[in-house]
C-alpha cells in the first residue's frame, strides 16, 4: 500500500501563500497555489510567492493543481508557476473563471487545461482519488477536499465557515463529512485556522444585507459608494439588492470588479437586471441620489479606485460631502495602515465613511472556535494538522483539537517546509523542502533577501558614495576622494562634516600607499573601513557606503 506525503510550501505561519503538495506513487498534486501581500518590512515588493524550488526539481512528476476557491491567496501564484511548469488545473466553474482572468492576462493559458469539478464529485487525478465537498466561504463555490488513500481519508477543509443562511443556499456539507468519518474514517484533518483565536460562531453573510439595506434607506439624500473584494460575489449581490430596492442604479468601478461581475452574471451566480446596471461612464448623467457605485480598493491599495478617490484623483468620481462611502470589508493583516490612510483621505474630502469598526458591514468568511470544534466533533480525525494562519492561530487550533479529543501526540504543529507522511504507522514528520519567500517586484522574479536588506538600509540610514581615482602603479590618489550622499546628511548644511569625512578617507588611503598594497579591492576595503569608522563615531549612524575606485 502506497504511503502519502504532504509537503507544505506556504500558508503555515502566515496569512497567504497557501500551497501544499500531495505525493503518492511517485506523482505530485498541488492543493492551491497562492500569493501573499507584502508587509512594511518588504519595501518595493509587490507580491510574495511560495518557493517553487521543489516543484521545479520535480516538474515531470506534477499531475496537476486543485484550487479550493477563487481567492488570490489560494490561486494568485498560478500565473507565476505556469511560466516554469505546465499542468492542468481543477476547480469549480467560478473558481476557474476567476483564475482564468489572471492566467490569460499573463499569456499562459496555453500552458494549462482548466478542468471543472462539481459539488460532491469524486475524481481520479493520476493515482489520487479526490472528492470535492461543498463548503461556504466569502467567495462562492469553495471546496473542502477529501483524499481517499490506502490508510484512510485525508480531509483538507479549505477556507470555510458554517453559514446556515448563505446568500445562495449552498451550505457546508457536514453530512458528507460525517459519513466519511464513519466509513472509512478520517485519518488526518487539515483545517483552516484563521479565526482559531475567536470564540463563538461567525455571523451569516445574510446579516450584512440587512445592515446595508438600513444604510441605503437612511442615506437616501447621498450618492453611495461601496467597496468590497471583487471576488465577494455574495456581497456584491447584497449591495445591488439594497441599492435597487431603494430605486438606485448600480455601476461598477475597477477593472477586476467589472470583470468578476460580468463573469458571475454570465454564469447565473449574480442576479442584477440589465436595466439596473450601467457603465461607470454613464454615472455622471444620473442623479447622484439614484446611484450606487460598487468599487474595488477595500484594502487601500495605492493605485486602486478607492485610493484614487481618497486622493481626489479618480477619473470617474469626485468624492465630497454628498457621498457615503461604505468599506464592506476588513483589512488583511499588513494593510491596516493603507486602509487608515484612505479613510482619512475620504474624511478630508468631506465624505461620510462607514466601515466594520462602526457598523456590521462585514462578516468573516472563516470559521471561529465554535465552528472549528463542530468540524472536529463531526470528522473525529485520528490525526490533526492546523493550516492557513499565522503561528499563533495554528497554536490555538492545536489546543482546540486536543480539547475535542484528538490525542496530544497525534496533533502535529507543522510549518512551511515541513513534510509529513501518512502510512500504516500513522502520521509523522519525515523531511523538509525549501519553503522560503519568493519576492516579486514588478516583472522581476525573486529580488532576494539581500536586495531587501539593502533597501531597508537605504530607507533608514541613507547612502554615501565615495569616488576615488588612483594611480595603478604608485597608488597615489590622483583625484578625490569625492563624497556624494543621499539620506545621510543634507550636503549643503554639512560641508564641514563632509570635509572631515574626505580627510578620514584620505588618511586611510595614505596608510595603504605606504604599505605598497594598492590593488583596487584593497583600496575599496580601506575606503569603506575608514569612512565607516568616521561616520559611526561622528553620527552614530550606519548608512550604506559604496566605494567607487577608478584605476589609471
Amino acid at each position: 500500500m502506497a504511503n502519502t506525503r504532504i509537503a507544505f510550501l506556504g500558508g503555515l505561519g502566515e496569512i497567504g501563500r497557501n500551497c501544499a503538495v500531495f505525493e503518492t506513487e511517485g506523482r505530485l498534486l498541488l492543493l492551491d497555489c497562492g500569493l501573499m501581500f507584502p508587509d512594511l518590512e518588504m519595501p518595493g515588493v509587490d507580491l510574495v510567492l511560495p518557493d517553487f524550488t521543489y516543484l521545479r526539481e520535480n516538474a515531470d512528476r506534477v499531475e496537476g493543481c486543485i484550487i479550493t476557491h477563487g481567492h488570490e491567496d489560494h490561486a494568485g501564484g498560478l500565473s507565476f508557476l505556469l511560466r516554469e511548469l505546465s499542468f492542468p488545473i481543477y476547480g469549480s466553474a467560478l473558481t476557474l473563471g476567476l483564475a482564468r482572468n489572471r492566467i490569460e492576462e499573463s499569456g499562459l493559458l496555453q500552458r494549462t487545461k482548466l478542468i471543472e469539478v462539481r459539488d460532491g464529485e469524486r475524481r481520479r487525478i493520476g493515482p489520487f482519488d479526490v472528492e470535492f465537498i461543498p463548503v461556504t466561504h466569502s467567495v462562492p463555490h469553495g471546496f473542502a477536499t477529501a483524499f481517499h488513500t490506502a490508510h484512510g481519508v485525508i480531509l483538507h477543509s479549505g477556507d470555510w465557515k458554517l453559514d446556515l443562511t448563505p446568500v445562495d443556499g449552498r451550505t457546508t456539507d457536514l453530512a458528507r463529512i460525517g459519513a466519511l468519518a464513519k466509513d472509512p474514517g478520517i485519518q488526518l484533518l487539515l483545517s483552516d485556522s484563521t479565526n482559531a483565536e475567536e470564540p463563538g460562531y461567525t455571523a451569516s453573510e445574510s446579516s450584512v444585507g440587512e445592515v446595508l439595506s438600513d444604510l441605503f434607506r437612511d442615506h437616501a439624500d447621498k450618492r453611495i459608494i461601496v467597496t468590497c473584494f471583487a471576488s465577494h460575489i455574495h456581497r456584491v449581490q447584497q449591495v445591488a439588492e439594497a441599492a435597487i430596492a431603494e430605486g438606485r442604479t448600480v455601476a461598477t468601478l475597477g477593472r477586476s470588479m467589472a470583470k468578476n461581475v460580468a463573469l458571475a452574471r454570465g454564469m447565473g451566480l449574480l442576479n442584477i437586471a440589465d436595466d439596473r446596471i450601467v457603465d461607470i461612464e454613464q454615472v455622471a448623467d444620473i442623479d447622484p441620489r439614484r446611484v450606487c457605485v460598487i468599487s474595488t480598493g477595500s484594502q487601500g491599495e495605492p493605485l486602486s479606485a478607492l485610493a484614487l478617490m481618497a486622493a481626489g484623483e479618480n477619473k470617474w468620481l469626485k468624492v465630497g460631502p454628498d457621498d457615503l462611502v461604505v468599506l464592506s470589508s476588513h483589512a488583511i493583516p499588513g494593510n491596516e495602515a493603507n486602509v487608515g490612510k484612505v479613510i482619512d483621505g475620504l474624511h478630508r474630502l468631506g465624505a461620510e465613511v462607514v466601515h466594520s469598526g462602526i457598523a456590521n458591514v462585514h462578516v468573516s468568511g472563516h470559521a471561529m472556535q465554535g465552528e472549528l470544534k463542530t468540524l472536529l466533533s463531526i470528522a473525529q480525525p485520528d490525526y490533526f494538522i492546523p493550516v492557513h494562519g499565522e503561528f499563533r492561530h495554528l497554536t490555538h487550533h492545536t489546543r482546540l483539537a486536543m480539547e475535542m479529543g484528538v490525542a496530544a501526540e497525534n496533533v502535529l504543529l507543522a510549518e512551511d517546509g515541513d513534510v509529513v507522511e501518512i502510512s500504516e504507522r500513522g502520521v509523522s514528520f519525515v523531511d523538509t523542502v525549501p519553503a522560503g519567500y519568493l519576492y516579486v517586484d514588478g516583472i522581476v522574479g525573486d529580488v532576494g533577501l539581500g536586495v531587501l536588506r539593502d533597501r531597508k538600509a537605504l530607507a533608514e540610514e541613507g547612502v554615501i558614495v565615495v569616488v576615488v581615482t588612483v594611480d595603478g602603479k604608485s597608488g597615489e590618489v590622483l583625484t578625490g576622494p569625492e563624497i556624494i550622499t543621499r539620506g545621510w546628511v543634507h550636503a549643503p548644511e554639512a560641508e564641514a562634516l563632509l570635509e572631515e569625512a574626505r580627510q578620514a578617507v584620505t588618511a586611510g588611503l595614505r596608510q595603504i600607499t605606504h604599505a605598497g598594497s594598492v590593488d583596487t579591492e584593497n583600496v575599496r576595503r580601506h575606503v569603506r573601513q575608514a569612512l565607516g569608522r568616521f561616520v559611526n563615531e561622528r553620527t552614530r549612524r550606519r548608512p550604506m557606503i559604496v566605494p567607487v575606485v577608478m584605476e589609471v
